[in-house]
């Protein structure tokens, strides 16, 4: 039900941003969410839980479309791959720090409702933190609210840059003012350049959920007990160890993200996570035909620990950042948006599916499923989704016109859809 919260609030949320802006969108997040943590804590039949979830995943749809288009446009091209990536850190640290906590809170009474209550401080203490933070400037832009927005601008460049950039974005505004205000999910779906670009961006949101990210963080005890490790206290173990590598190689994510490329850093992820599907595959194959099965388990233990390795640096951050910068000013929500849901939609098809998965054709199998859809992500990420490292959000929106248009065709085109609108 988290889940199904997620989806629909990832949906709502690209419209949320358009119309209410980036600030009040996280606002409405934290205190979603926050409600929903209260409720499932106080919940006094599993229906009322239910509902907690529902609440709890709303506010995470919200957040998972609204975090990412923030800070990219509150920051200078050069580091907006690596602060993007920053918030792919807090989302895998946290999910450490939260099996340290249920860990703690499992000797105290009470013990569950303890463990999803506390949740909503972290939402209380980014809502009052939230309150000090000015809007994004390209949204007060959009909004005509010019002093504002220079305002922003002017604590994050200098004086040389800072007159591009409000030159650049006054031009932008002025454009935008002319075209129709209000974007809707078909407009997305008229204009080539745009489909090109949310096939590319929803493209990498669906295969950073099936190429497995989710299976192996959800079930990672499971995962560890199935390789032979019965003890429910070492698997915790080692699933903190997954979890502690999963955040570990996020940081290592924010600094390659700038200084390798996003589309490279995404092929030698995903290079990686496919040979560490193999590993997993193979040991559970062999697991299950022979009696001597330790070794085996160290070895989808192995498998385990270099798919987070390969995974983290790469397809966990890489998507949510060129999502949040290959889309028009005009598009950037409801895309932002479209594309997060399609996420949504994806984990909870992969988290529901994989233990049936497993039962059906068995671990190594559905390991190696996987594998084959690690082959096709990689060949979609070469074959459309250009580099965006270090380009304006005005160079990466020139990329999708040519490549739609053509070079010579792309002014053209520009005519023809401000005559349409």
């Amino acid at each position: 039900m988290a889940l199904v919260g997620a989806i629909i609030g990832a949906a709502v949320g690209g419209w949320i941003n358009d119309a209410y802006g980036r600030k009040k969108a996280t606002l409405i997040a934290d205190v979603v969410f926050a409600v929903g943590s209260i409720v499932m804590a106080a919940a006094p039949d599993p229906y009322v839980l239910i509902l907690g979830r529902l609440l709890v995943g709303l506010g995470v749809g919200v957040a998972s479309v609204t975090a990412p288009v923030y800070i990219a446009e509150a920051s200078p091209s050069e580091i907006r791959g690596g602060l993007v990536s920053t918030n792919v850190l807090m989302i895998t640290g946290g999910q450490f720090i939260s099996y340290l906590v249920n860990l703690a809170f499992t000797e105290v009474p009470g013990t569950w409702r303890w463990m999803l209550g506390v949740s909503c401080i972290p939402a209380i203490i980014q809502f009052s933190f939230m309150l000090y933070l000015p809007e994004s400037p390209r949204w007060l832009f959009r909004k005509n609210e010019r002093s504002k927005a220079i305002a922003v601008l002017s604590k994050i460049y200098d004086i040389a840059r800072l007159e591009d950039e409000i030159d650049y974005l006054t031009a932008q505004s002025e454009e935008e003012n002319k075209k129709k205000s209000d974007v809707r999910w078909m407009d997305v779906l008229k204009a080539k350049e745009i489909r090109l670009a949310f096939l590319a961006g929803a493209g990498l949101q669906a295969f950073q959920q099936f190429t497995g990210i989710n299976t192996v963080m959800y079930y990672s005890p499971t995962i560890v007990q199935m390789a032979g490790f019965e003890s429910n206290q070492l698997a915790l173990l080692l699933s903190l160890i997954v979890a502690a590598l999963n955040a570990a190689g996020t940081i290592l994510g924010i600094y390659l993200i700038d200084h390798f490329g996003r589309t490279k850093l995404a092929l030698t992820s995903l290079s990686g996570v496919f040979v560490s599907l193999l590993i997993l595959s193979g040991a559970f194959f062999f697991e299950s035909s022979s009696s001597t099965s330790g070794i085996y388990g160290w070895i989808a233990i192995i498998g385990l620990a270099l798919y987070i390795g390969s995974f983290s640096p790469g397809m966990g951050p890489v998507p949510w950042t060129v999502n949040s910068e290959i889309y028009p000013e005009a598009y950037r929500g409801i895309c932002g948006g479209m594309s997060a849901t399609v996420n949504w939609v994806a984990n909870l098809i992969v988290a529901q599916s994989f233990l049936s998965l497993v039962d059906a054709v068995g671990t190594g199998a559905t390991f190696l499923i996987l594998a084959g859809v690690t082959v096709v992500a990689f060949l979609f990420v070469i074959m459309f989704v250009p580099e965006t490292q270090g380009l304006t959000f005005e160079e990466v929106e020139k990329i999708w016109k040519e490549k739609a248009w053509g070079k010579d065709q792309a002014a053209e085109s520009l005519l023809e859809q401000g005559s349409e609108s």
